[in-house]
């Protein structure tokens, strides 16, 4: 059985984020809240909790997995970042944004496109993933925590709090819980890897998003 952790949405509690940040830096899986839906992640940099996380959302290997950064600077060091898409960024997080990106040599070959090399990176407005990121000082996995979505990865069904926490009670390690009922819109998605900024999906946001992009055909 996980252990379930009450976090305080605006303030979470220093002692609580170092013991979640302590089982994720020993392979730890969680489900955890975030700006959109409720996620499943680890530490990007732990080779043991990516396969955990990928077996729980039954993603082959050619499936590229989202990861969370604090802040624009720190996605520097993971994506190659041009002029473009700096300004794009820069406008829109943090927030409800997936972009993707030209991966550098930090990102681990388990999270990237294999084809195409490419990432994808978010920075969340929401407290608790601030804090544990910045505690923890590495990315953190973010895959939706719904293990049924539709082929666009949407939800299919959004659930309840406590039956979210049921259905993954047995197959994570730490579950964090904010008090609040989980989101159901998942986050709009910019392809960056070119010059024209693409718009992949439309979700959280999209709206300011649509000025930047143009819709991928």
């Amino acid at each position: 059985m996980a252990t379930i952790y009450t976090l305080h949405p605006e303030t979470p509690q220093t002692r609580l984020v170092e013991q979640i940040v302590q089982a994720l830096r020993n392979g730890a899986v969680m489900l955890y809240p975030s700006d959109t839906v409720y996620a499943i992640g680890c530490d990007m940099n732990s080779k043991s909790a990516l396969e955990r996380v990928r077996r729980i959302k039954q993603l082959s290997n050619d499936k590229p997995l989202t990861f969370l950064c604090s802040s624009l600077s720190n996605i520097a060091q993971y994506a190659l970042v041009n002029d473009s898409a700096y300004r794009i960024m820069k406008s829109l997080i943090p927030g409800p944004y997936t972009f993707l990106l030209p991966a550098t040599k930090l990102v681990p070959r388990l999270v990237q496109n294999p084809k195409r090399k490419t990432t994808g990176i978010r920075v969340p407005d929401h407290q608790i993933c601030q804090s544990l990121l910045q505690a923890l000082g590495n990315p953190i996995i973010s895959t939706s925590a719904h293990l049924q979505e539709d082929e666009g990865g949407t939800p299919t069904a959004p659930l309840e709090r406590a039956k979210l926490f049921d259905q993954l009670d047995k197959l994570v390690d730490v579950i964090v819980d904010d008090g609040v009922e989980p989101g159901f819109e998942v986050s709009t998605i910019l392809d960056l890897t070119n010059e024209e900024p693409a718009l992949v999906r439309q979700g959280l946001g999209w709206e300011a998003a649509i000025a930047w992009a143009s819709p991928v055909s």
